[in-house]
Formats: structure tokens, C-alpha cells, sequence
């Protein structure tokens, strides 16, 4: 009998799935909101709806970073409130760690569990998580060598 995937891995290959809608190649990025088990909402980077997206016209850098997209887990929030679902309390899984915008903005929305595929860049969330309660869990996903940061 084969094995099933857990479900950290399951959501992950959720979020995975959900990344191949991202429409800014710089990194694509996916989403998943999830409580008892259950998806509240998913999101992935891409620009402002009704703009173009960067894969269509390019890219609007500012110091290294694409500022025309939204990120995944914002979109995923965004989602979540416009059509009235109730987060606090949630985890969500993210193929890339939070960077400290958006993590302040998962702080803030309740969410107490944060599961991420890749390391992106910035360790700030990794310390404030600590002192707020808020669990951070890395569920790598096959093929991914981008290396984790130390607890």
C-alpha cells in the first residue's frame, strides 16, 4: 500500500500548485490558508487586478525588488476578506518565507502558524514569530536549494 503525504506536504504541494498561477517570474509564489484542515483561501503574486502583469510588460523595479505585484500571501488574505472568511487562528503555507511586510501583516490577521517552502531573503520574521507565539515551520519541497536560516 503507498504511503499518504502528510498534511504540512499536502498543503504545500497545494501551495506549490497555486504558485503556477503567479504572474511575475521574478518568483512565484503560492498561498494557502488553511484551518482544521480545510482551505479558507489561496493567493500568488501577481500585479494589482485589471493591470498588467509583469510577465505581459516587464518589470517596475525599485532597489532590486518588482513593485508592481502583490504577494502571494497577501492575495491570500485579500481573498479571504472580500469574501467574509474568518482567518485568526489559521495557518498558512507559503512556497517562500514571508518578508517582514507581509509577515507583519499575517501577525496582525491572527494567523499562528506560518509553513514555508524556501527561505526568502529576510530573517526579521524568524525573530519576531519567536517573541509573538506565532509557529514557523519549514516543509521543503522537493527541489528546492535555497537554504533555510538558522533557529
Amino acid at each position: 500500500m503507498a504511503s499518504r503525504v502528510d498534511w504540512d506536504h499536502y498543503f504545500m504541494n497545494v501551495a506549490r500548485v497555486v504558485s503556477s498561477r503567479a504572474t511575475c517570474d521574478r518568483r512565484r509564489v503560492g498561498a494557502v490558508i488553511v484551518r482544521n484542515r480545510t482551505i479558507l483561501a489561496t493567493g500568488y503574486n501577481g500585479s494589482v487586478s485589471g493591470l498588467p502583469h509583469c510577465d505581459d510588460v516587464g518589470h517596475m523595479m525599485e532597489d532590486g525588488h518588482c513593485v508592481a505585484t502583490i504577494h502571494a500571501e497577501l492575495n491570500a488574505v485579500v481573498q479571504a476578506a472580500r469574501n467574509g472568511v474568518r482567518i485568526e487562528g489559521a495557518s498558512i503555507y507559503i512556497t517562500a518565507s514571508p518578508c517582514w511586510n507581509c509577515f507583519k501583516v499575517l501577525a496582525n490577521a491572527g494567523i499562528r502558524r506560518i509553513c514555508y517552502g524556501a527561505f526568502y531573503r529576510d530573517d526579521r520574521s524568524f525573530d519576531a514569530a519567536r517573541v509573538l507565539g506565532i509557529e514557523m515551520v519549514h516543509v521543503p519541497l522537493v527541489g528546492d536549494s535555497i537554504p533555510v536560516p538558522p533557529s
